[in-house]
């Protein structure tokens, strides 16, 4: 009778290891891991995520996603949440393939839960973003066959008392960027948006209504991004991460931005 049958778990999971989970998955049931499932025929038809913009505020550091994930030249979805809550004092948003992105996120919150239940303490800031470049890393094989997953990495830095941004490319590639950053299809549009209104000392509501601003410029100017829908209600997800742990901004509050910039774009449809 196996130790299953017994009613107890299997020797490895009693064993002492490292605090990784994704390397004790690759060992136990690598089948699990979203990196090693078998593609179909074709992967040109599935749905992809596109826009996400992170800035830093005074007190730490914003990011906002749009909410369309599109197949080819349709629109797959309108509601889609590509910013999620990656521990307390940081968050990750999602660009590329949405199914692909959304498990690998979801990896990545069992990863950082992992290492502190085994270590008993927190990975920095740093630390977890390296994690996620490794997760990245292994799914190298699926990215260069069309399955790539884009994502940006925030948080709350408790050493330095300030907002940090990681960004990311499809081999694992990890790069530190400065006060601003934004990833996906509308990426251009929004940069530029950040560009001119981004301010050193902005607090963190100005840099919510600062993100809207960049997501509604993406969406005036590239396909992919959803602009917000006054009619269904569908606003983009916002979350501020401080010192005081991350929040997501309530659809109420980023309803009430949206349509301040709707009636201001009506006096001045430029920007």
């Amino acid at each position: 009778m196996t130790d299953l049958g017994r009613g107890r778990l299997p020797a490895a999971y009693t064993m002492p290891g490292n605090s990784s989970f994704t390397e004790f998955l690759a060992g136990q049931a690598p089948e699990l891991l979203p990196s090693r499932r078998t593609l179909p025929g074709s992967v040109t038809e599935v749905p992809h995520a596109t826009t996400i913009v992170a800035l830093t505020s005074a007190t730490g550091v914003v990011m906002a996603g749009d909410r369309r994930a599109t197949m080819g030249l349709q629109i797959a979805q309108r509601d889609i949440e590509k910013v999620f809550q990656a521990d307390e004092l940081s968050c990750v948003g999602i660009a590329g393939t949405a199914g692909m992105a959304i498990e690998m996120v979801r990896l990545f919150q069992v990863e950082l839960e992992h290492y502190e239940k085994i270590e008993g303490t927190t990975l920095s800031l740093e630390g977890k973003a390296n994690r996620l470049s490794t997760l990245i890393r292994n799914n190298l094989a699926l990215a260069m066959q069309g399955l790539a997953v884009v994502p940006l990495f925030a948080g709350y830095d408790v050493q330095g008392q300030f907002g940090r941004i990681f960004s990311y490319d499809v081999t694992g590639g990890k790069y530190e960027e400065h006060s601003f950053y934004s990833v996906g299809s509308g990426s251009g549009p929004a940069r530029g948006a950040l560009k001119k209104r981004f301010r050193d000392d902005m607090t963190d509501a100005e840099a919510v209504r600062v993100a809207v601003d960049a997501l509604y410029d993406a969406a005036d100017e590239d396909a992919g991004t959803g602009g917000p829908d006054l009619i269904r209600k569908i606003y983009p997800v916002v979350a501020v991460v401080t010192a005081d742990g991350y929040r997501r901004v309530p659809d109420t509050e980023i309803g009430e931005i949206v349509e301040t910039i709707v009636a201001e774009r009506r006096e001045n449809p430029g920007g």
